[in-house]
């Protein structure tokens, strides 16, 4: 009897869960009406005394911004530092950077933005004590960063740098060089930005005395440009300087600047390089000693320099290589007694190490065939390291903490999912971020020794509410075996999936290098897209193949030399073998994919034509000639070097196999996948005598964003699903 009424019970709850989810989800719901929408903690600042946190809050009624502290262990508000509503010099800000004492802050007024991560705009320093306001220039300006005892502060404008003293509110401009197009100084160049990730490329020391900073000499650089309409009677052009596979790139030097002498000097290694990039500068917590990474052109080797600026001296003191190639670190942490921490995958995963200051091996902190994903911080009395892994599951990410010498391993966050943490300045909280394929983004307090739960912050409920109106699909993970890899996979099918019936397969794929497409966290807004394609009889399919991240170098460097071969020949075969489904329509398999995702689709629809009827390809390089160097190159060498690697898997190479349909899409302003890239496409398929359909979006860079574009852009990518896939659905 006990089984009987479970049994009924069950069913009406998932009858009612049924009869629930009645609600068909729109284009406009996931890009014009934010149904979907998420509340996130923003700009989340562990305050210095480690009891208490700040996070940018914004007023709809007021339509101001405010800065907020909180108790870490009650969650209380206990003040506000600052509100947009008592400045009449700003109506609001939309972020915020404190000084190392917290006395001052900068307040980002409003930023225009140049490129992926750089932006110039008015920056504002707000005195917390004398509530005082100051703007720190009337010009547009970039990267303001305070001097360590927030006395002082350093920005960029026009290609140069300049000091800004706060007491005497005097600036100085420190190099006088800087031209567009020709020489920056201190602000990385496009593809500085782009691929290694950097913008500010300088750096104050300990004593407030002596900032670094990167030169770099764009001369001979050769130049791209756009031409951007906008609404005028002729168009304009952005020229800027973008160095495409195995051109020059910019000539990088090292720089101090003596604030006391009022000097600038160069530094230089002892090691005469020839061609060569310089991705990281941090001083040591001597202040007279620089640390600069160093890593040559094929990026194979990386070089850890140390630069006594008072000696005028450099030693060489770690050296990472690799066959394929090196990654960067962006963990390097000096330690009280300058020993460091680093990461590196030496031994085949990405691990954390631990080196004298000398470079001398101290010992491998981690160690498992697993990667470190994020480090988090070193706690100085406790000895212990906090980081990120993917221990439970290359799909997921927990929370650890390990004692220095490798020992006493803990994991902190306690739910599977993808889980990031933000700890206290005094590692004795973490707030921890975890959402999953089935949660929502929540926010909680934990104890950082323990990761024992305090309290819950957020958690994002109204959004998981909504969704239970809607008709919505469990996102399945497995695993399929394809050319002797396990590869990860998700699936998401219709609602009322019919093993009897045959549905058509939509694959969605990025595969570059190093990247993961199936991880278990919240849904993006292509993930609802996938819904919506799924409640109109869909079946959507996500499967990360060869080259691709968290499963260690060999799986991740396999493509070296070869990008777009074993990438491509996984996604064929995979759809072979889904093909196979009795579920599954062979006759309507399509792939799709965005920049990477899109050399990818091509590839698939022209080298598997007898696999897939159709393929979407949105911004797609369409031959690595065209893109630029450091990403290239890390993986094919230089095209003088490489010419088979780079034109064998080239989609410009095998336009005469396309049958299916092929939908290419592309924004005229795209700064980083040139337009040239699908110009060059569709001037091939024309002479291939090769139908597609095609889009061009005016003035949009390389995300294809901005005002009704993407509802647009997804309206017209859904339609041709449909037509392609002859489903019978009313738009």
């Amino acid at each position: 009897m006990k089984y009987l009424k479970f049994s009924f019970f069950v069913c009406v709850i998932i009858s009612s869960i049924l009869t629930a989810q009645t609600k068909e989800i729109t284009l406009e719901d996931i890009w014009k009406n934010g149904t979907f929408r998420q509340d996130y903690m923003d700009a989340l600042h562990s305050m210095a005394n480690g009891k208490q946190y700040s996070v940018l809050n914004f007023d709809r009624a007021s339509r101001s911004t405010s800065i907020d502290v909180y108790d870490y262990e009650t969650l209380e508000k206990v003040s506000t530092i600052v509100s947009s509503k008592d400045l009449e010099a700003m109506p609001y800000f939309i972020d915020y950077t404190f000084s190392e004492d917290e006395k001052k802050v900068i307040l980002t007024a409003n930023e225009e933005p140049i490129f992926r991560r750089s932006s110039k705009g008015h920056y504002y320093v707000y005195d917390v004590q004398t509530k005082g306001l100051e703007l720190i220039s009337e010009d547009q300006i970039q990267e303001p960063t305070f001097s360590p005892d927030g006395n002082k502060l350093a920005f960029a404008k026009d290609n140069n740098l300049y000091v800004k003293d706060l007491v005497s509110n005097t600036i100085v401009q420190i190099t006088s060089d800087g031209e567009k197009n020709k020489v920056i100084n201190g602000i990385a160049d496009w593809v500085y930005e782009e691929e290694f990730s950097i913008v500010k490329a300088f750096d104050w020391n300990a004593n407030n005395d002596k900032i670094a900073f990167i030169r770099f000499d764009e001369t001979k650089v050769p130049e791209f440009s756009m031409d951007v309409y906008g609404e005028t009677l002729y168009q304009t052009q952005h020229v800027f300087k973008y160095p495409k596979a195995g051109e020059p790139n910019s000539e990088v030097s090292l720089h101090v600047y003596d604030l006391k002498t009022n000097t600038l000097e160069a530094l230089k290694t002892t090691t005469v390089y020839e061609d060569f990039y310089i991705p990281r500068i941090a001083w040591t917590n001597d202040p007279q000693v620089l640390s600069a990474q160093f890593i040559n052109r094929h990026q194979n080797q990386l070089d850890l320099w140390m630069f006594d600026t008072d000696k005028d001296s450099a030693e060489l003191i770690l050296q990472d290589k690799d066959e394929a190639y090196v990654e960067v670190t962006d963990y390097l942490t000096f330690l009280e007694d300058n020993s460091f921490i680093w990461t590196s995958e030496k031994d085949g995963y990405n691990h954390i190490y631990h080196y004298n200051k000398n470079g001398k091996l101290i010992t491998q902190v981690t160690k498992g065939n697993w990667e470190v994903t994020n480090y988090y911080g070193f706690d100085e009395e406790n000895k212990t390291v906090y980081y990120q892994s993917v221990e439970n599951g290359s799909i997921n990410r927990d929370v650890f903490g390990i004692k220095l010498n490798g020992r006493n391993k803990t994991r902190l966050s306690k739910n599977d999912g993808t889980n990031k943490a933000d700890f206290s300045a005094d590692f004795s909280f973490f707030i921890n971020t975890h959402t999953s394929a089935t949660s929502p983004t929540t926010y909680s307090l934990h104890k950082a020794k323990s990761g024992d739960l305090i309290k819950k912050i957020k958690d994002n409920e109204a959004v998981a509410k909504t969704l239970d109106t809607y008709k919505f699909s469990k996102k399945e993970f497995g695993s399929i075996s394809v050319n002797g890899n396990e590869l990860n996979m998700w699936t998401i099918k219709p609602l009322d999936f019919d093993a009897s019936k045959q549905y058509p397969l939509l694959m969605t794929q990025y595969s570059g290098p190093g990247s993961q497409e199936v991880a278990n966290k919240w849904y993006s807004a292509n993930d609802y897209w996938y819904q919506l394609l799924a409640q109109q009889g869909v079946i959507v399919v996500c499967i990360d193949g060869r080259g691709t991240g968290f499963k260690g170098a060999k799986f991740k460097k396999v493509t070296q030399n070869e990008l777009g071969k074993y990438e491509v020949e996984d996604q064929i075969q995979a759809a072979k073998q889904l093909g196979e489904l009795p579920y599954i329509d062979a006759e309507r398999i399509g792939i799709w994919g965005w920049s990477y995702g899109g050399f990818m689709s091509s590839n698939c629809l022209f080298q598997g034509n007898d696999v897939f009827s159709m393929a979407i390809a949105v911004a797609p390089v369409t031959s690595w000639r065209f893109y630029d160097t450091i990403y290239t190159e890390r993986y094919l060498t230089t095209p003088q070097e490489n010419e088979g690697g780079y034109d064998n898997n080239s989609p410009l190479s095998h336009v005469d196999q396309l049958k299916g349909d092929f939908l290419l899409v592309h924004g005229s302003a795209d700064d980083n996948v040139h337009v040239q890239n699908t110009m060059r496409l569709a001037e091939a398929l024309i002479q291939a005598d090769k139908d597609f359909e095609w889009a061009i979006y005016p003035d949009k860079n390389h995300s294809i964003y901005g005002g009704n574009t993407r509802l647009h852009l997804f309206r017209k990518m859904t339609k041709f699903i449909h037509e392609s896939f002859n489903l019978d659905i009313e738009d």
